[in-house]
């Protein structure tokens, strides 16, 4: 029951964060919010995710909530990866532009 409530705390946290941040990254936000409450209905009844494990040839409910945790923190990677290269390659060009700039107005 512990166990039960802790996580339960940990997911609503999740919820709130997702929501606040939904503006910023609305795809990330969404899955947030549908993996959290997911994770509730698992947390409260755990049997149903031991047979949808069943269902998808998986065999125990924990694992099945591994595998997909992990495909969605790749997602989230993979996002993070794209921004921070789009972030340098903007800096990049910032970088080109002001070094062209002080170049012509030296001579």
């Amino acid at each position: 029951m512990i166990a039960q409530l802790f996580l339960t705390a940990m997911l609503c946290a999740v919820m709130l964060y997702a929501s606040t941040t939904y503006r910023q990254a609305p795809v990330i936000g969404l899955i947030a919010v549908i993996a959290a409450c997911w994770g509730l209905y698992f947390v409260w009844l755990p049997s149903h995710a031991t047979q949808l494990a069943a269902l998808v040839g998986i065999g125990r409910g924990v694992d099945l909530i591994l595998y997909v945790w992990v495909v969605i923190s790749l997602i989230m990677l993979l996002n993070l990866h794209l921004k921070l290269r789009a972030q340098m390659e903007l800096i990049t060009r910032l970088a080109r532009k002001i070094a062209l700039a002080e170049a012509s107005q030296e001579k």
